[in-house]
């Protein structure tokens, strides 16, 4: 059998940075060939960077992409590495007009293209387009029709794009059909928990169902709220597991694979779907020798891509772990590709700004966060205390500025109570945030959690204040969890637990007046979060949530709070996206709405 060595390129795009992006193709093209590859491929919209929203739908966008994918092709032949394959995903537009969509030629497309020898020898768009949860395909693409497939050393590979692989029928049976002896799926899909036992599963049942050796490349990086966690995988035709790639690394999965040979017939004709097969010849024979074993590259300090090859099944993160650190990657990647050089934030000795502190020096480096401690007339001695052994624990700046005087300049102007006064406390130190924002160019983290944003429990151009809101989609009950998880890997490693005992242990309080605690406003978080994850993230009805166990009357009072507080959500930053429904593109209700659950 024919013996094929596959290049997997789990890399990070950043969207709109055509240059960019393929000089980092070209790296891991050269690094891939470097080590005998026989084919290279790159995620999904690679080029462009995913997802590009309503840049698609700009003509000049368009040409760009299609104009850097022809340069990419002859940059790579140019510099000799024209004879190997490259599968690179981009942004195209359909040359004929689609009736049936109500589109117009020149309609934009999710593409991938085969780039050989100094051109595109085949380029395709997706077939299936999700349109559920962050994805809008439908309202930017025109899907694609035909199955594209390549010989490469006397293998027939079938391509496809995300979901293509996720929804039924389509190119994986199309790909059964044509007899591929490979499909080989580029995809851009979007971190979310527990996801990767899931797609595991799909991998091993698309396989099964194409009767052919499957792989599986993903993205890995973020992109606003998103982000990508690579785990590609490998598996056999029944679903055997030959490869899986690290979680949240750049590298190069290199396999190889004993394949079929093609048959002396090239596949032809309409399949599955209404799909057509576009077939291409790109080397008919086996490989002139067999390839040396891949090495394992060192990182070379010049270089702003270190090369590594990522091989065999990689061990994966428990459950904690995958969530803190797609919190990090995501954080890291918003300063980065933001152009932000440090953070900044409010540390008020409670367990969210804690735990965004923890975060944030793990994303860019404790000597890039900043926090300011902004004590007022309610803030406990051991709130203080908290913050400043959290900062002296870290290695963060830290400084204090008391909000007492600014607070008695406004009460006497305005005379305000109740509830009022509360609020005025949290908006002198998003205020406070904001300012040395625009004077020293940090970065404002937001510290509020999924909870506290489900509920309206915070306060607007106060604690809400800020450019990126890192613990947006965690539920509380999950941040003292992450907490006492980070503690825990510092103890294991041998370095101080950056987050205070104490910080952990005690009842959560906004200390806006005497002896306040957040179960004054708010039900047990425990109870609470599963009650806002039965609603917010499963749609789930007053009726269905009661009949899971829960009163009635709280029912009712927490469905409430939820529903009033939209208006609040819609001026919160943006933040990490780690659940499947997150506040955002996940979850769009209207503001003014009169249906109420269980009225």
């Amino acid at each position: 059998m024919p013996q094929l060595r596959l290049a997997l390129n789990q890399i990070d795009s950043c969207v709109g940075d055509l240059a960019r992006n393929a000089e980092t193709i070209v790296h891991w093209t050269r690094h891939a060939a470097g080590q005998g590859a026989h084919l290279v491929a790159f995620p999904e919209m690679a080029l462009t960077g995913y997802p590009v929203e309503d840049l698609a739908l700009r003509p000049s966008f368009v040409e760009a992409s299609r104009a850097a994918l022809s340069e990419l092709a002859a940059r790579l032949a140019a510099e000799g590495l024209g004879d190997v394959p490259v599968v690179v995903g981009y942004l195209d537009r359909c040359p004929q007009a689609l009736p049936r969509y109500g589109r117009p030629a020149g309609a934009p497309q999710n593409a991938a293209a085969v780039l050989h020898r100094g051109a595109v020898a085949l380029s395709f768009a997706k077939h299936h387009l999700p349109n559920y949860g962050v994805f809008d395909e439908f309202r930017y693409f025109v899907p694609g029709d035909t199955l594209p497939v390549v010989r490469v050393h006397g293998v027939d590979v079938a391509l496809a794009i995300c979901e293509d692989l996720w929804q039924e029928g389509g190119r994986v049976p199309a790909a059964r059909r044509a007899g591929a002896g490979l499909l080989v799926s580029v995809n851009a899909s979007p971190y979310e928990r527990d996801k990767d036992d899931t797609r595991l599963e799909l991998v091993r049942k698309r396989a099964q169902e194409a009767g052919c050796t499957t792989a599986y490349l993903a993205m890995i990086g973020g992109q606003d709220e998103l982000v990508f966690d690579g785990d590609s995988i490998v598996v056999d035709r029944d679903g055997g597991v030959i490869a899986r790639a690290p979680q949240f690394a750049e590298g190069c999965v290199l396999v190889d694979l004993e394949l079929p040979a093609a048959a002396p017939e090239a596949p032809s004709g309409e399949l599955d779907d209404g799909l057509r097969v576009d077939h291409v010849v790109l080397s008919a024979g086996p490989p002139v020798q067999a390839p040396a074993p891949p090495e394992r590259l060192t990182p070379r300090p010049p270089s702003p891509y270190p090369p590594q090859t990522l091989g065999g099944q990689a061990e994966r993160l428990d459950d904690l772990e995958e969530i803190y650190t797609a919190l990090v990657v995501g954080l890291r990647a918003y300063v980065a590709k933001n152009g932000f050089r440090s953070v900044l934030l409010g540390l008020s000795g409670g367990i969210d700004s804690a735990l965004v502190a923890a975060l944030a020096c793990d994303a860019v480096g404790a000597e890039q966060v900043h926090a300011i401690a902004m004590p007022s007339r309610y803030s406990s001695e051991h709130s203080i205390g908290d913050a400043a052994e959290l900062a002296r624990r870290t290695g963060l700046h830290f400084r204090t500025v008391p909000i007492g005087p600014m607070f008695d300049s406004y009460m006497a102007a305005l005379g305000l109570t109740g509830l009022a006064e509360e609020n005025l406390q949290s908006r002198l130190r998003g205020t406070l945030l904001m300012g040395l924002s625009n004077q020293e160019g940090h970065l404002v983290l937001a510290p509020g959690n999924k909870s506290e944003l489900a509920c309206g429990y915070s306060t607007l151009y106060g604690d809400s204040a800020g450019g990126y809101g890192p613990i947006k989609d965690v539920y509380k009950t999950v941040v003292y969890e992450l907490a006492r998880w980070r503690n825990e890997a510092a103890a294991a490693r041998g370095t101080p637990p950056p987050i205070p005992e104490h910080t952990i242990d005690k009842p959560p309080s906004a200390e806006l007046r005497p002896g306040q605690v957040d179960t004054d406003s708010l039900p047990d978080y425990a109870v609470l979060d599963r009650i806002l994850e039965l609603y917010v993230d499963r749609d789930r009805g007053h009726a269905e949530i009661v009949a899971q166990g829960f009163d009635a009357a709280l029912v009712t009072r927490v469905l409430r709070l939820v529903d009033h507080a939209e208006y609040k959500r819609r001026q919160y930053p943006p933040g990490t996206k780690i659940s499947a429904k997150g506040f955002g593109k996940d979850r769009r209700l209207p503001i003014t709405n009169h249906w109420r659950e269980g009225a």
